[in-house]
């Protein structure tokens, strides 16, 4: 693993210094033939391409984010489970707008059709309403996500740039729509930084010509079809996915570039005057290698730290059941070939005990699902400090446990589950003032020659069912000693 993470951040730092030494020769290179050749064919479209680039880069965060969500078990179990505790997702996503720093965060679910809010639930969406139109475009479309530019339904007087991505559910179903927003307010500071960067005019405009997004310090009019000059040009820019075009404006030549931004449905426009180019290209060269260098370097150290991140955290949610604390039903595989395998190569007995929580639906009833939650989070630590060190345990599911017992053979296991039926009986839980007390049943099995982990698994759940059957809190098969719950 980490040598294939040294290895693609090496890839991508030869990849962005060779594409950005690559531009910055040729762009040099190409205006030493001719400025106004260069101006109108090579350097706008460049200064375009890498603003869209740039505006693409600053972008990816929040896309990220928004990818990580849709894909967050949370979330899926929280909408699988009938969207019962609202105020849970509600934090949620006030957590994700906080400790990432967008602009707003939500979630919209197919189910109910609920827009979700970090500030709380905000409305039902309707096919009626013009301003829920996006959640039914997103609904059927085919990509992953999409890049909005719409009001914020939390406040209709703030422009935002919204990351839109669906939401699937463990088999694939479509089961609702999530995302962050980011200000445009933003988008406008990095084009001021463009604009004293490139000491070019940068802005936005829809396909009616107007202009929907610009610098802090832009004075120009507010469509294209007004613009001195320029208002000739208006219907080829319009219709033509990139341009480039030359024009006078008060005896001045510009030299300008548009292409369409297809995530916003809007044309980028860069402009500059003839002169200005003159006293550019001398140190253009030098500026393109040191802006070049210093993002690289930038990128490579950001995508480092955020590969190394989630690489961690997804470790540790692909291995750990998050409330209990112990191993979950994926990792379970892996763990147990090898204490299998060391089980063989010594010759030893290995056992399994598979257990449940009496009657734990009705504690969730009575007490709520907070309660239910502690029930199992003290439970599990109970048991892991009656067993050892080297025994396995995992949260199998719901109130469901296994526990896989090495160098133990059927009366060893049985006595152990005692043991653990007893520590569980005597043990009164506390909760808001609220004192539980609950029982488990217990199916113990010994693995067999030729027998698999499905076997030693199903084995252990019909044991753990005749318990059940035979009245609860009890060990099946009963224990040696006559110890055993009757």
């Amino acid at each position: 693993m980490w040598n294939k993470k040294v290895r693609f951040i090496l890839l991508l730092a030869v990849l962005l210094l060779f594409g950005f030494l690559f531009t910055s020769f040729i762009s040099y290179f190409t205006a030493h033939k001719s400025i106004s050749t260069q101006l109108a064919e090579t350097t706008l479209p460049l200064t375009s391409d890498n603003i869209y680039s740039e505006i693409q880069r600053d972008l990816l965060r929040p896309i990220f984010i928004s990818s990580m969500m849709a894909k967050d078990t949370f979330v899926r179990d929280w909408v699988l489970n009938g969207e019962d505790d609202e105020d849970a997702i509600v934090r949620y996503l006030k957590e994700i707008q906080i400790y990432y720093g967008t602009v707003t965060s939500f979630f919209v679910s197919e189910i109910s059709r609920k827009y979700y809010h970090s500030s709380g639930v905000l409305k039902t969406v309707s096919k009626l309403d013009k301003q829920d139109r996006w959640y039914f475009r997103v609904q059927k479309m085919r990509q992953e996500y999409e890049i909005n530019v719409d009001t914020d339904t939390a406040d209709r007087t703030s422009l935002t740039i919204f990351i839109n991505h669906r939401v699937y559910d463990y088999v694939g179903k479509y089961i609702g729509a999530i995302g962050v927003g980011l200000a445009v307010d933003t988008v406008q500071k990095l084009m001021e930084y463009y604009k004293n960067r490139y000491d070019r005019q940068v802005y936005f405009i829809d396909k009616q010509g107007i202009v929907t997004l610009h610098a802090i310090s832009y004075t120009d009019e507010e469509n294209i079809h007004h613009m001195k000059g320029l208002s000739r040009f208006a219907p080829k820019i319009l219709t033509s996915p990139s341009s480039s075009i030359v024009y006078k404006k008060d005896g001045k030549k510009y030299y300008l570039n548009s292409r369409l931004v297809p995530e916003f449905s809007w044309y980028l426009i860069v402009a500059q005057q003839e002169d200005e180019a003159e006293l550019r290209i001398q140190k253009s060269l030098t500026i393109n290698l040191g802006v070049s260098l210093v993002i690289s370097v930038v990128i490579i150290i950001l995508v480092n730290l955020i590969i190394a991140g989630y690489q961690k955290r997804l470790e540790s949610m692909a291995t750990t059941d998050k409330l209990t604390g112990t191993a979950n039903r994926q990792v379970f595989d892996v763990l147990f070939r090898q204490v299998h395998s060391q089980s063989k190569r010594r010759k030893t007995p290995l056992s399994a005990i598979m257990f449940d929580i009496d009657y734990f639906k009705e504690i969730n009833d009575t007490y709520g699902h907070p309660t239910g939650d502690v029930v199992l989070k003290t439970l599990a630590q109970t048991i892991t400090q009656r067993i050892r060190e080297s025994d396995l345990f995992f949260r199998w599911g719901g109130e469901e446990f296994l526990i896989v017992l090495p160098d133990s053979d059927i009366d060893r296991a049985c006595r152990i589950a005692e043991k653990i039926r007893k520590t569980v009986e005597e043990l009164v839980i506390t909760f808001s003032g609220k004192s539980v007390s609950v029982t488990i049943s217990m199916g113990v099995a010994t693995m067999l020659d030729g027998e698999t982990s499905d076997h030693l698994v199903a084995r252990s759940d019909e044991a753990l069912y005749v318990a059940k059957k035979n009245g609860r809190n009890r060990v099946e098969p009963p224990c040696p000693d006559g110890h055993n719950k009757q």
